[in-house]
């Protein structure tokens, strides 16, 4: 349960057909505590496609009726795209990719940013929580590769600290978190670590109890779902 919220607080899930999306919609679905818990993604109605701005606002606008929202999780990202995955050398890099990589990873996250930060609720707590990835951390790079992969999730994790400010200003009790939910058991993550990975319902638990006790600090936090902060 999310305690840190208001008694029937509303929650709304970006990217809710995905794996880690699902999970975290089916874990707010079981809180007695959430008055209404909303899923969208390229299939619901509203749908949603990260790559369209106008089908961001469309979706936002439609949504607005239903807010306001005390909790939003953005669960949208991929690694692989157009059936290419990471590079691993700088000889595999290629404009059209790394572009890409920015579009779905960075840029259509800051749009969601845009238009659905002002269904947040005003004089509450209220979470913002994006799915990032503990490989966008500049000072954590020791390994190299994953050129462009890295690139959107730095990008994005900008973006999220330059949100926070700015929502911290209307919105002081509001938390804005970078998470990185631990390697998983997706369709994503399956090509490079197989099966040894943490079940989607405990990636989920997980991030939901870290959000649930981040205090707000008029600042983006950057967390794994064990609650660990993560240098940027």
């Amino acid at each position: 349960m999310m305690y840190s919220l208001p008694e029937g607080y509303r929650a709304l899930v970006i990217g809710a057909s995905g794996a880690i999306g699902s999970a975290l919609l089916q874990r707010l679905q079981s809180d007695s505590r959430c008055a209404a818990v909303l899923g969208v993604s390229r299939q619901s109605t509203p749908g949603l496609d990260l790559l369209s701005e106008a089908s961001i606002a469309a979706c936002a606008q439609a949504l607005a009726a239903q807010g306001p929202f005390h909790l939003v999780l953005d669960a949208t990202g991929a690694l692989t795209l157009n059936g290419r995955g990471p590079e691993k050398r700088l000889d595999e890099l290629d404009a059209a990719h790394l572009l890409a990589a920015l579009q779905l990873n960075a840029v259509g996250p800051g749009l969601l940013l845009k238009h659905f930060v002002p269904l947040l609720a005003s004089g509450e707590r209220v979470i913002w929580g994006k799915l990032s990835a503990r490989v966008g951390s500049i000072e954590d790079n020791r390994k190299g590769g994953w050129y462009g992969y890295r690139a959107a999730k730095a990008a994005l994790n900008m973006l999220l600290q330059t949100a926070a400010i700015e929502v911290a200003r209307r919105k002081p009790l509001a938390v804005v978190a970078a998470l990185q939910p631990g390697t998983v058991q997706s369709a994503l993550s399956q090509p490079f670590v197989g099966d040894d990975a943490l079940r989607l319902d405990d990636s989920a638990g997980r991030l939901l109890s870290v959000l649930d006790a981040l205090q707000p600090t008029g600042r983006a936090q950057f967390v794994d779902h064990q609650g660990q902060h993560i240098p940027w």
